[in-house]
């Protein structure tokens, strides 16, 4: 059984700055910093490499990204801070009340090499329009290749706990909004176990701005500790060549989603946004099959049967017969 995550002395805090976009901005940069480390620790002998860049409209970003380590064959934890004006119709299809905008957040994919870890999402982001308006948006959620009951339940509750100090409500809403949100509908499954995703938490309707910002602090923060203690929990179990088969199929269909539905990329490619950045979410290697065959009662079947919206992970294990 899984224990709470240790607590990190290092986990940043915000410094204030002349400006509240700057002030989220700088936690964003130290946020990557420190993730980065935690990732790195957990792998072993993987180190992220950065290639920083600039944006077309002003600011830019850093991309680091973790390849051929211990245990994460491909990861990446991304910074961005940019502004511009987006077209017309980029606007109406973002759902952005204002062409001119400011955006920065941290987005992050951890693709494992063994079957028997998750794939890993994690994405805390700050938006302001033209107009004035401004709000928070994220989420984290977990794609396991082969689902551990357990692992997911466990993972869930340190998400709850998380959420619960800041909103009483706000696991069970943004719960609800990962299973409908993290959903391929031409496959009627979800991509994992989910975790939470919310978008538009508006200063001044849903909150005042340092709430909503504490709670994005909480949520980079429970994906770092509790993703990382996965990580160093199912390392060295052992996989099987099929194992390993249905590993890239999953991943195909993380692909799926990724290019098909993920708003983070439609908005980075509708506002020209850096392409290898954009798509650093993407898995090294994946593979598509007609008709993959899944056998009834296999460890597959078990793990597909469990990819579906409404599964109430808190609820107690019911005993075995």
């Amino acid at each position: 059984m899984l224990s709470a995550p240790a607590a990190s002395a290092s986990f940043p805090a915000p410094r204030a700055a002349a400006a509240f976009r700057e002030t989220v901005a700088d936690w964003m940069r130290q946020f990557q910093d420190w993730l980065c480390q935690q990732i790195e620790l957990a792998d072993g002998s993987g180190r992220f490499q950065e290639d920083a860049w600039e944006h077309h409209g002003g600011g830019g970003g850093r991309s680091r990204v973790l390849t051929h380590g211990t245990i994460i064959e491909k990861g990446g934890v991304n910074f961005s801070a940019v502004q511009g004006t987006m077209s017309e119709q980029a606007a109406r299809v973002l759902l952005m009340p204002n062409p001119e905008y400011f955006a920065t957040g941290v987005s992050v994919v951890q693709h494992p090499r063994s079957p028997q870890v998750p794939i890993a999402h994690m994405n805390v982001r700050y938006f302001e329009a033209g107009n004035g308006e401004a709000w928070f948006g994220g989420g984290l959620d977990l794609t396991p290749i082969y689902v551990d009951e357990a692992q997911a339940r466990w993972f869930h509750e340190q998400i709850a706990a998380a959420c619960l100090p800041h909103d009483p409500t706000y696991y069970a809403r943004f719960k609800t909004w990962a299973d409908d949100y993290f959903f391929l509908p031409h496959r009627q499954e979800t991509r994992g176990v989910g975790g939470i995703f919310f978008d538009r938490l508006t200063v001044g309707k849903d909150g005042d701005r340092d709430a909503l910002f504490a709670f994005i602090q909480a949520v980079g923060r429970v994906f770092g500790e509790a993703y990382c203690e996965l990580l160093r929990q199912n390392a060295d179990r052992p996989y099987t060549e099929r194992e390993k088969l249905w590993q890239l199929v999953r991943r195909g269909r993380y692909a799926e989603f990724n290019l098909a539905f993920d708003r983070g990329t439609r908005f980075g490619l509708e506002t020209g946004g850096r392409t290898e950045s954009i798509l650093m979410s993407l898995p090294p290697q994946c593979e598509w099959h007609y008709n993959f065959p899944i056998e009834p009662g296999s460890p597959e079947a078990a793990t597909q049967d469990w990819l579906r919206k409404g599964v109430d992970w808190l609820a107690p294990t019911p005993p075995a017969v």
